[in-house]
Protein backbone atom coordinates (compact mmCIF):
# COMPACT_ATOMS: atom_id res chain seq x y z
CA UNK A 1 0.00 0.00 0.00
CA UNK A 2 2.70 2.76 0.98
CA UNK A 3 5.14 1.23 -1.98
CA UNK A 4 1.87 1.97 -4.36
CA UNK A 5 1.30 5.40 -2.57
CA UNK A 6 4.51 6.63 -3.45
CA UNK A 7 4.38 5.05 -6.88
CA UNK A 8 1.49 7.35 -7.29
CA UNK A 9 3.41 10.63 -6.18
CA UNK A 10 6.29 10.06 -8.40
CA UNK A 11 3.71 9.84 -10.97
CA UNK A 12 2.31 12.87 -10.65
CA UNK A 13 5.84 14.56 -9.77
CA UNK A 14 6.76 13.02 -13.33
CA UNK A 15 4.00 14.17 -14.88
CA UNK A 16 3.77 18.07 -13.44
CA UNK A 17 7.43 18.70 -14.34
CA UNK A 18 7.07 17.49 -17.90
CA UNK A 19 3.52 19.51 -18.13
CA UNK A 20 4.77 22.70 -16.29
CA UNK A 21 7.95 22.89 -18.32
CA UNK A 22 5.88 22.20 -21.54
CA UNK A 23 2.59 24.64 -21.20
CA UNK A 24 3.79 26.84 -17.86
CA UNK A 25 2.17 26.69 -14.03
CA UNK A 26 -0.88 28.36 -15.07
CA UNK A 27 -1.62 26.75 -18.65
CA UNK A 28 -1.06 22.75 -17.24
CA UNK A 29 -4.61 22.13 -14.82
CA UNK A 30 -4.92 19.39 -12.33
CA UNK A 31 -6.99 17.26 -14.31
CA UNK A 32 -4.19 17.40 -17.23
CA UNK A 33 -1.73 16.20 -14.95
CA UNK A 34 -3.53 13.62 -13.57
CA UNK A 35 -4.71 12.44 -16.92
CA UNK A 36 -0.99 12.43 -18.21
CA UNK A 37 -0.26 10.49 -14.71
CA UNK A 38 -2.77 7.98 -15.06
CA UNK A 39 -4.81 8.90 -11.77
CA UNK A 40 -8.06 10.27 -10.54
CA UNK A 41 -8.68 13.73 -8.90
CA UNK A 42 -9.00 11.82 -5.93
CA UNK A 43 -5.35 10.15 -5.88
CA UNK A 44 -4.10 13.84 -6.77
CA UNK A 45 -5.78 15.37 -3.96
CA UNK A 46 -4.64 13.10 -1.36
CA UNK A 47 -1.31 13.65 -1.69
CA UNK A 48 -1.38 17.57 -2.83
CA UNK A 49 -4.04 20.26 -1.74
CA UNK A 50 -3.44 22.23 -4.65
CA UNK A 51 -1.77 22.91 -8.17
CA UNK A 52 0.67 25.73 -6.30
CA UNK A 53 1.46 22.96 -2.99
CA UNK A 54 2.66 20.43 -6.06
CA UNK A 55 4.68 23.13 -7.60
CA UNK A 56 6.10 23.79 -4.38
CA UNK A 57 6.96 20.37 -3.86
CA UNK A 58 9.32 19.89 -7.14
CA UNK A 59 11.30 22.87 -5.95
CA UNK A 60 11.69 20.94 -2.25
CA UNK A 61 12.45 17.39 -4.08
CA UNK A 62 15.12 19.34 -6.41
CA UNK A 63 16.82 21.27 -2.77
CA UNK A 64 16.79 17.79 -1.13
CA UNK A 65 20.38 16.90 -3.24
CA UNK A 66 21.92 19.96 -1.97
CA UNK A 67 20.35 19.49 1.98
CA UNK A 68 21.23 15.64 1.94
CA UNK A 69 25.09 16.71 1.13
CA UNK A 70 24.77 19.24 4.23
CA UNK A 71 23.66 16.94 6.03
CA UNK A 72 25.71 14.43 5.29
CA UNK A 73 29.38 16.83 5.56
CA UNK A 74 28.07 17.92 9.09
CA UNK A 75 30.50 16.12 11.22
CA UNK A 76 33.48 17.03 9.34
CA UNK A 77 36.19 19.93 9.39
CA UNK A 78 35.12 22.76 7.41
CA UNK A 79 37.54 22.34 4.12
CA UNK A 80 36.22 18.53 4.08
CA UNK A 81 32.61 20.12 4.16
CA UNK A 82 32.94 22.08 1.41
CA UNK A 83 34.67 19.76 -0.63
CA UNK A 84 31.92 16.95 0.32
CA UNK A 85 29.33 19.68 -0.89
CA UNK A 86 30.83 19.83 -4.30
CA UNK A 87 30.01 16.14 -4.54
CA UNK A 88 26.59 16.68 -5.48
CA UNK A 89 27.42 19.22 -8.16
CA UNK A 90 27.13 15.93 -10.44
CA UNK A 91 23.72 15.80 -9.82
CA UNK A 92 22.75 19.06 -9.30
CA UNK A 93 23.77 20.18 -12.56
CA UNK A 94 22.07 16.87 -14.43
CA UNK A 95 19.18 17.69 -12.58
CA UNK A 96 18.62 21.49 -13.82
CA UNK A 97 19.72 20.88 -17.18
CA UNK A 98 17.19 18.54 -17.80
CA UNK A 99 14.63 21.20 -16.19
CA UNK A 100 15.44 24.69 -17.56
CA UNK A 101 11.79 25.54 -18.17
CA UNK A 102 10.80 24.11 -14.48
CA UNK A 103 13.23 26.40 -13.45
CA UNK A 104 12.36 28.97 -15.67
CA UNK A 105 8.80 28.64 -14.54
CA UNK A 106 9.87 28.98 -10.39
CA UNK A 107 11.38 32.40 -10.94
CA UNK A 108 8.81 33.43 -12.82
CA UNK A 109 6.29 32.40 -10.98
CA UNK A 110 7.72 33.60 -7.56
CA UNK A 111 7.45 36.70 -9.74
CA UNK A 112 3.96 36.87 -9.53
CA UNK A 113 2.56 34.63 -6.27
CA UNK A 114 4.14 35.69 -2.91
CA UNK A 115 3.82 32.17 -1.40
CA UNK A 116 6.04 30.93 -4.26
CA UNK A 117 8.58 33.64 -3.86
CA UNK A 118 8.94 32.95 -0.01
CA UNK A 119 8.95 29.58 -0.52
CA UNK A 120 11.93 29.95 -3.55
CA UNK A 121 14.00 32.56 -1.29
CA UNK A 122 13.67 30.62 2.31
CA UNK A 123 16.40 27.84 0.45
CA UNK A 124 18.92 30.60 -0.63
CA UNK A 125 18.39 32.24 3.23
CA UNK A 126 18.53 28.93 4.82
CA UNK A 127 22.08 28.30 2.70
CA UNK A 128 23.38 31.59 3.57
CA UNK A 129 23.06 31.56 6.89
CA UNK A 130 24.47 27.33 6.83
CA UNK A 131 27.56 29.19 5.08
CA UNK A 132 27.96 31.99 7.53
CA UNK A 133 28.16 29.77 10.20
CA UNK A 134 30.27 27.39 8.43
CA UNK A 135 32.88 29.74 7.69
CA UNK A 136 32.47 31.71 10.78
CA UNK A 137 33.87 28.18 12.19
CA UNK A 138 36.22 27.44 9.99
CA UNK A 139 38.08 31.38 10.78
CA UNK A 140 37.22 30.35 14.29
CA UNK A 141 38.91 27.27 14.48
CA UNK A 142 41.94 28.14 12.53
CA UNK A 143 41.79 26.57 8.90
CA UNK A 144 40.33 29.72 7.76
CA UNK A 145 42.16 33.18 7.26
CA UNK A 146 40.41 36.07 8.74
CA UNK A 147 37.06 36.78 6.34
CA UNK A 148 33.74 38.40 6.70
CA UNK A 149 31.64 35.41 7.44
CA UNK A 150 28.27 36.35 6.05
CA UNK A 151 29.72 38.22 2.81
CA UNK A 152 31.81 35.31 2.26
CA UNK A 153 28.79 33.18 2.49
CA UNK A 154 27.00 35.79 0.16
CA UNK A 155 29.75 35.17 -2.61
CA UNK A 156 29.47 31.55 -2.45
CA UNK A 157 25.56 31.18 -2.68
CA UNK A 158 25.96 34.33 -5.28
CA UNK A 159 28.59 32.12 -7.50
CA UNK A 160 26.86 28.89 -7.33
CA UNK A 161 23.39 30.56 -8.15
CA UNK A 162 25.39 32.01 -11.03
CA UNK A 163 27.00 28.80 -12.36
CA UNK A 164 23.81 27.26 -12.29
CA UNK A 165 22.25 30.26 -14.19
CA UNK A 166 25.04 29.99 -16.73
CA UNK A 167 24.73 25.98 -16.79
CA UNK A 168 20.73 26.28 -17.60
CA UNK A 169 21.01 29.15 -20.41
CA UNK A 170 24.54 27.59 -22.03
CA UNK A 171 24.57 24.19 -21.41
CA UNK A 172 27.01 23.99 -23.63
CA UNK A 173 29.14 26.76 -22.78
CA UNK A 174 31.86 25.03 -20.69
CA UNK A 175 32.19 21.27 -18.57
CA UNK A 176 29.77 23.28 -16.03
CA UNK A 177 30.69 20.37 -12.92
CA UNK A 178 34.59 20.94 -13.16
CA UNK A 179 33.93 24.94 -13.60
CA UNK A 180 32.52 24.48 -10.44
CA UNK A 181 34.86 22.26 -8.82
CA UNK A 182 37.81 24.33 -9.95
CA UNK A 183 36.19 27.34 -8.71
CA UNK A 184 35.23 25.56 -5.05
CA UNK A 185 39.07 24.44 -5.21
CA UNK A 186 40.20 27.73 -6.01
CA UNK A 187 37.87 29.50 -3.19
CA UNK A 188 39.27 27.29 -0.80
CA UNK A 189 43.15 27.72 -2.11
CA UNK A 190 42.13 31.53 -1.24
CA UNK A 191 40.51 30.83 2.43
CA UNK A 192 43.06 28.07 3.81
CA UNK A 193 45.34 29.08 5.76
CA UNK A 194 48.90 28.48 4.08
CA UNK A 195 49.28 26.25 6.99
CA UNK A 196 46.78 23.61 5.79
CA UNK A 197 46.54 24.69 2.72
Amino acid sequence: MQQRSEETRSRILGSAIKLFSARGFNAASVADICKDAGISKGAFYHHFESKQALFLALLDVWLQTIDNAIEASKDKTVPETFMLITEAFPFIFETAGEGLPMFLEFWLQASRDEKIWQASIAPYRRYQKHFTSLIKKGVDEGSFVKVDPELTARMIVSMAMGLLIQSLLDPKGAKWEKTAREITKMMMDTLLRKSEA
